[in-house]
């Protein structure tokens, strides 16, 4: 049906009996809009509801409706039958932009007040607006092998406990994380990384980044000093800046970061943010001496390392090493894994080992925070972990990995071998292309996204140093014919963007 438009002596109104909201409501909003856009004055007389009702074509209840809704919200005085007037004390300061009367044109919408963010806003806006790209995700760096995913496995270990402990799960909230996963994620650590733990010492978190936050809200304080690796993980150094840290950079070799470089113990530092299994995103593993300086430089500052180890499972040249909170005889390692990477990107689930005397604090922040992780996603873990399914998974995907990179270097190797210096990585779920001298990488990767492919630049990886040019490429989750697609649009990115910006 047809709008239509109804002059009354209070303003044109436009009621659509076909539209999905209910006439009292369209009702409502038009006399609403019409007081505070100064079309109807502090202390007028509205139309009776008899009125109104017969001059709209609508039920008298309707009108009465409206009016009551306006008068409970402070808009209108006085009640229905004995006269009903806009509210005399009425203040206006701005009035919403409301539907215009047939055949007139909007109101211009009043000038928007900027908003004053805050510094931590601000830097987190600023960088994901650099990474909020969107094209073919075939070089895609953290994701896992969707393809192989074990969904059978985890539906039937879900589902007989959605059967008989539907209701229990659904009201446990623990801010730490429910027992059965805190469990299985102690037993692995110890079976598979070294670290002699408690359940009472893991707390589930969101994922490795959401637990990076949650240690450095509660030890870190507003223009402290926290030591990045450099080249390092983007996401950790902009979350410290949010923060308000100071963030000082730690040069990185081919066997992680340099610990003789560190600042000086009673300078100040509090926090390390460590990737010494697998740096990332350059590779290398940190040697025992290096992990040994490193432990006595956090004892002598009263510093805490985070050790983040994202991705160290799935290393193809040698078992998985031990981590460095296995190491650790003084509390001063913290231990972040994730689940993300080895199982999917949107199961947001991770964990933090912590000492003792840092348990509580974290869990306290926690609570305030997001109160408690969800129940259902962390009882399908645990499942999948304490019934030996997890260890099975990890082995699997270690191959495939290990299969999939050797894929790309070899298709690489063949289109581009020699344009890109392309070397295997030991572990991990990337590689690295480095580009010719004189190519920006952040250049060829906009590039490269007009043509709807996500290129992840070596650059914004780096804080202080100069950056070498290079190509973080994904080979975890890359099938195929995604290679196929991904190498072609590679391709014609580099064939496109390197005449020029290559010397001869």
């Amino acid at each position: 049906m047809p709008k239509r438009a109804y002059q009354v002596d209070v303003m044109p109104i436009r009621l659509d009996k076909s539209a999905g909201a209910p006439l009292f409501r369209q009702l409502y909003v038009a006399l609403r809009d019409a007081i505070l856009g100064g079309q109807v004055a502090a202390g007028a007389r509205l139309p009776a509801t008899r009125a109104l009702a017969a001059s709209l074509a609508v039920a008298r209840n309707t009108v009465i409706n409206a009016y009551e809704q306006l008068r409970v919200e402070g808009y209108l005085e006085g009640r229905v039958g004995s006269g009903t007037v806009v509210a005399r004390d009425l203040q206006v300061d701005q009035a919403p932009v409301g539907q215009p009367p047939v055949g007139q044109p909007a109101p211009a919408a009043p000038p928007r007040r900027d908003r004053r963010l805050t510094a931590q806003a601000r830097t987190a806006a600023g960088f994901i607006a650099q990474r909020s790209r969107r094209g073919d995700g075939a070089f895609e760096i953290d994701t896992p092998a969707l393809d192989a995913l074990p969904l059978e496995t985890l539906r039937r270990l879900l589902t007989p406990k959605l059967r008989t402990d539907f209701r229990r799960l659904l009201t446990q909230s623990d801010p730490a994380g429910i027992e059965p996963l805190r469990r299985a994620i102690a037993e692995w650590a110890r079976a598979s990384r070294g670290i002699a733990c408690s359940a009472e010492q893991v707390v589930v978190t969101a994922g490795g980044q959401h637990g990076i936050d949650l240690v450095a809200r509660a030890l870190l304080s507003p223009g402290e000093t926290a030591c990045v690796e450099d080249p390092g993980d983007p996401f950790v150094r902009t979350l410290l800046l949010a923060l308000g840290a100071k963030v000082v950079g730690v040069p990185v070799d081919d066997e992680g970061m340099m610990v003789d470089a560190l600042p000086r113990a009673e300078a100040g530092a509090r926090l390390i943010h460590l990737t010494p299994s697998n740096h990332f995103p350059m590779g290398g593993t940190l040697p025992m001496a290096r992990r040994a300086a490193c432990l006595n430089w956090a004892q002598r500052a009263g510093a805490v390392i985070l050790e983040d180890d994202c991705d160290s499972e799935f290393r193809y040249s040698s078992r998985p090493l031990a981590a460095l909170k296995g190491l650790d005889a003084g509390g001063n390692v913290i231990y972040v894994g994730t689940f993300s990477r080895i199982l999917l990107p949107s199961l947001r689930l991770g964990y933090l080992i912590l000492p003792e005397d840092l348990v509580d604090p974290v869990v306290a922040i926690r609570s305030l925070t997001d109160r408690h992780p969800p129940p259902i996603e962390q009882l399908l873990v645990a499942e999948f972990m304490l019934n030996g399914h997890f260890s099975t998974h990890v082995r699997r995907m270690r191959k495939l990995y290990a299969d999939r990179q050797q894929m790309l270097v070899g298709a690489l190797t063949r289109e581009f071998g020699d344009l890109l210096d392309i070397r295997p990585a030991g572990a991990g779920m990337h590689i690295i292309a480095w580009l010719p001298p004189g190519c920006e990488d952040t250049a060829l990767a906009r590039e490269a996204a007009g043509r709807g492919l996500i290129l992840r630049p070596l650059a914004p990886f780096y804080h202080r140093r100069t950056p070498r040019a290079g190509l973080l490429l994904g080979h975890a989750g890359l099938t195929s014919s995604q290679l196929r697609i991904g190498i072609r649009q590679l391709g014609k990115s580099l064939a496109a963007f390197l005449p020029a910006n290559v010397p001869a």
